[in-house]
């Protein structure tokens, strides 16, 4: 993982975080230069980087005044960066509160599951996950506390009930609590 997290770091400048959105759908260096203001050279040099870093893959090579063009794409529509690129928690901060923590859970089954999810389509079999999402709203601050002790003694509960540990079909089950981000018109309405 230390070779990725070097290539990631050195790859996701502002400029190349820029081209990479640009690339959503399949792209010259001219066309993402003249969509971002850049010169083409300048947008040329980061997706070659970009093309190493394994995050944009050429996808048509066509002639162009003497020349091959090559019309590019982004690899994948999400990048999410491991918490390692910037410096993983110490273990002081690693309380069920800390939202580095969060963070590198979110992060761990993300890599998790994108990697079984490739080998199963590469199998052609199917990965068998589930997702409960929902919102819930506190009245105090301290509410989030007693909420996360009491959803910890009933997830153990039911977990009791159902485990089974001489099973092959472990499952790693992930819960976890952020603020709901503002839409942009609740942001225009705060004081």
């Amino acid at each position: 993982m230390g070779e990725k997290v070097d290539v990631v770091r050195g790859s996701l400048s502002p400029l190349r975080r820029r081209v990479l959105e640009e690339l959503r759908e399949p792209a010259s260096a001219t066309t993402v230069a003249a969509r971002l203001g850049e010169s083409r050279q300048r947008v040329n040099y980061h997706l070659r980087e970009l093309e190493k870093a394994g995050l944009v893959e050429v996808v048509e090579l066509r002639q162009r005044r003497g020349l091959k063009e090559r019309v590019v794409r982004a690899t994948a529509r999400t990048v999410v960066v491991a918490p390692e690129v910037v410096g993983s928690p110490s273990p002081a901060e690693q309380d069920r509160f800390a939202a580095d923590t969060l963070l590198a859970v979110t992060a761990r089954a993300f890599g998790d599951v994108a990697e079984m999810r490739e080998r199963a389509v590469q199998e052609d079999k199917r990965l068998v996950t589930f997702t409960i999402e929902t919102d819930v709203g506190f009245a105090e601050p301290a509410d989030i506390s007693r909420f996360a002790t009491d959803l910890a003694a009933r997830v153990a509960d039911l977990v009791a009930s159902y485990d089974s540990p001489q099973t092959a079909r472990r499952y790693r089950l992930i819960i976890g609590g952020h603020p709901t981000p503002a839409s942009d018109q609740e942001r225009e309405d705060m004081p």
